[in-house]
């Protein structure tokens, strides 16, 4: 496929205008700092590519209603969309779907489908075929990439000397997103995902695309990155755009939520792991102005009390 770029997400950017909001990048270190997409409407960054999508449809196609599969920040945009634009949403949610993203998701208005994680899209396509509505997949689609990739649009512009931008991966659709966004500018684009989820990094050193047990990815607690493999469109992406990709093991995404939330930054375990990969960098690396990517702040209460009830000082970012 021909690779997106800045043009692309530019155009999507126009789109979204008044919709998403601009985002601060929030310096918490010299030299680092982090993109605040905990602060969107609907708590995480799925607004951006959710919106674009569903805005590209033929306004007939889109009354006829969205569906797509999620486990839950994708489903709570689009739901979103679908309640701002008057229309029906059904979300296939997958059984290990944490259960305040599923409660946010059914709040909103989606119509929810519970099903095993296997039968995830499966189950969207009959969906489909059910409501007559049209699928806007969670990442794997040109028009989510290209909203996603307005966050890295964003930090281009307010971040000056930045010099590489840390991303969390689960499809692939902020990363793919990103370095679009940054594509000629210069800019390194890092990927981070969780060892136990380490699809996107095998893939990325192996040089094709790898796919991963679901009962491995599953565990964990990062629940946005449980994706077996990148998608068709966004493993070019990541192939031909991104630097390097690191993975983060699960204590180390706890200690970065930690660190994060002592700061006010109240992420979910998917938003810290940029922030744990960063740390995890060679000092070489880590010492470039840098912006980690916090993806979404619509945590698991239960795994976030067992984290913060860990009494050790927290160390700072410098």
């Amino acid at each position: 496929m021909t690779l997106l770029g800045p043009s692309d997400v530019a155009a999507a950017a126009a789109v979204l205008e008044g919709v998403a909001v601009r985002t601060p990048v929030q310096e918490l270190a010299p030299g680092f700092a982090v993109k605040r997409e905990d602060l969107q409407p609907i708590g995480a960054f799925k607004l951006r590519g959710a919106f674009h999508a569903a805005s590209r449809l033929a306004p007939e196609r889109r009354a006829a209603g969205l569906v797509t599969h999620s486990s839950g920040n994708h489903g709570r945009a689009l739901a979103w969309v679908a309640r701002s634009r008057g229309v029906p949403c059904t979300v296939v949610v997958p059984d290990d779907a944490v259960e305040a993203k599923v409660e946010a998701m059914a709040a909103l208005g989606a119509r929810l489908v519970r099903v095993a994680a296997d039968e995830r899209e499966s189950a969207a396509e009959a969906a489909v075929a059910e409501t007559g509505g049209t699928l806007i997949p969670p990442y794997d689609h040109p028009d989510i990439i290209a909203g996603q990739g307005t966050a890295g649009a964003e930090i281009l512009a307010d971040r000056a000397g930045v010099e590489q931008v840390v991303v969390p991966i689960g499809g692939g659709g902020l990363i793919s997103g990103i370095a679009a966004a940054l594509r000629g500018s210069g800019v390194r684009v890092i990927g981070a995902e969780p060892a136990l989820a380490g699809d996107a990094a095998a893939s990325w050193h192996a040089g094709e695309r790898q796919r991963w047990p679901r009962e491995q990815v599953a565990r964990t607690a990062a629940d946005g990155l449980r994706s077996t493999a990148l998608g068709e469109l966004t493993w070019p992406h990541v192939r031909d755009l991104v630097a390097d990709v690191v993975t983060v093991d699960e204590d180390a995404i706890a200690d970065a939520t930690r660190r994060l939330h002592a700061v006010g930054v109240p992420c979910e375990a998917s938003g810290a792991v940029a922030t744990a990969g960063w740390l995890a960098l060679p000092p070489g690396d880590r010492d470039r102005s840098t912006v980690a990517v916090v993806s979404g702040g619509n945590v698991d209460p239960a795994w976030l009390a067992g984290v913060l009830a860990d009494r050790t000082p927290v160390p700072t970012f410098g």
